[in-house]
């Protein structure tokens, strides 16, 4: 995996309240929750997926979304590939395929925190 990858993802669990440090098999790792189905996904500390995590683009790519981390998410690869799979291609002509979106951005903005060093406190 490119170390630019592992940057996003790591940028996307400094902004899940749901990922948490815990130690996992004998060493330090990220332990969060699917953005769909809750399932927990475990992060290396580099940024290294060590169970099966995805980056979601939650407004697809083909619909204008991008790599902001607002727009980010980590997925578990079978929601993910899911979701590409059966709403993504339809997004513009399907209202179900909006309407998940709209479902994961307010999820994510439930789960939403400011990354370390960002608040004024």
């Amino acid at each position: 995996m490119s170390d630019s990858k592992r940057r996003r993802i790591l940028g996307i669990i400094a902004t899940d309240t749901t990922f948490e440090r815990t130690e996992h098999r004998g060493r330090e790792a990220w332990l969060g929750k699917c953005l769909h189905c809750n399932a927990h996904l475990v992060v290396g500390l580099d940024g290294e997926p060590i169970s099966r995590a995805t980056i979601e683009h939650i407004l697809p790519r083909t619909a204008g979304g991008t790599d902001a981390p607002e727009n980010l998410g980590l997925a578990c690869a079978r929601c993910n590939q899911g979701k590409g799979r059966r709403h993504d291609p339809n997004y513009h002509r399907d209202a179900r395929a909006r309407e998940l979106v709209e479902k994961l951005l307010t999820r994510r903005k439930q789960r939403w925190r400011e990354p370390d060093g960002a608040d004024s406190e």
